[in-house]
């Protein structure tokens, strides 16, 4: 089913899984997730096309693997390392395969890539348009609560949501985020700026401290002083840090739901027990709201 149509039906819950590397453990332990997460009654789980848009034959297969196990796959295409036979030769694999739904991306440059970057796709409309002209997808694009990395300011951003919508995006799906005002904040101007569809925010759990300098590093995601507090005091305590992180997360999304967000999206970092973790405390404040 195409997620938009989902969107118009219900508040989704959905995960976000990686490719592993090409080994058959590393395979069989992304399978086992999946079928974890299926336990949990997602609406769709999205599955990264690898940085610099490696790894998109194992992403094709794991989002094959995703619509056999009867959940809906979101399959991401980077648009920034790829030529037009790229994308082509993905979105047929993608197509046989059933897949329906698509994160088009133009994708950051990997600090090892030493080829040209975004030859063809400057843009994730690029992309956007180019999958239309060609192939039949419910599109979805990313934001950004802070401001792209690459833009001035965050108004030059809402521009390119706009423009986004306008090549086919019929939702968005945000980069993490830990102080909800950001998001709050985002929807808003968007919708001002004439963004009209879902925008769903992005979770991810930040149960280990070792993970902060990354997630700095990859989006300038602010973390909340009260929160930063915690950290410094029981970082090296992983313990507590875990329950410092599901329920710093829970909390976060108990707020999304209060005040309308149309889905909450997980970014699991390929930890089911994680992503059981955060479902079982929220079923117990919302039942049945998001599934079994």
């Amino acid at each position: 089913m195409r997620i938009d149509e989902i969107l118009k039906k219900k508040r989704t819950l959905s995960f976000e899984v990686f490719p592993p590397k090409k080994n058959e453990a590393d395979r069989s332990k992304i399978f086992a997730t999946i079928d974890e997460l299926k336990t949990l009654s997602p609406d769709f789980i999205s599955v990264t096309y690898g940085a610099g848009g490696s790894n998109a034959r194992n992403a094709a297969e794991i989002a094959g693997y995703i619509k056999r196990a009867g959940v809906e796959p979101l399959a991401h295409i980077t648009g920034g390392p790829s030529s037009p036979e790229d994308i082509d030769r993905v979105a047929g694999e993608l197509e046989a395969l059933g897949v329906e739904n698509v994160l088009a991306l133009r994708g950051d440059r990997p600090a090892d890539y030493d080829a040209e970057y975004c030859k063809y796709f400057a843009h994730a409309t690029d992309l956007m348009d180019y999958l239309r002209r060609g192939h039949d997808f419910t599109l979805g694009a990313a934001c950004y609560p802070e401001g792209h990395t690459e833009c001035e300011t965050l108004y030059a951003d809402l521009v390119s949501m706009k423009k986004k919508q306008d090549s086919g995006a019929s939702f968005f799906i945000t980069q993490l985020f830990y102080d909800n005002s950001y998001y709050y904040r985002l929807v808003s101007e968007a919708r001002r700026a004439g963004v009209t569809v879902p925008i769903i925010p992005g979770i991810m759990p930040l149960v280990n401290p070792k993970n902060i300098a990354r997630i700095k590093s990859m989006c300038g995601s602010t973390i909340p002083l009260d929160f930063r507090n915690m950290i410094e005091i029981y970082s090296s305590t992983p313990s507590v840090m875990e329950e410092i992180g599901l329920n710093c997360a829970v909390y976060q999304i108990i707020d999304l739901v209060a005040k309308g967000a149309p889905g909450v999206h997980i970014y699991t970092m390929n930890n089911a027990r994680t992503a059981i973790e955060i479902y079982s405390r929220l079923k117990k404040v919302f039942g049945g709201l998001f599934g079994a």
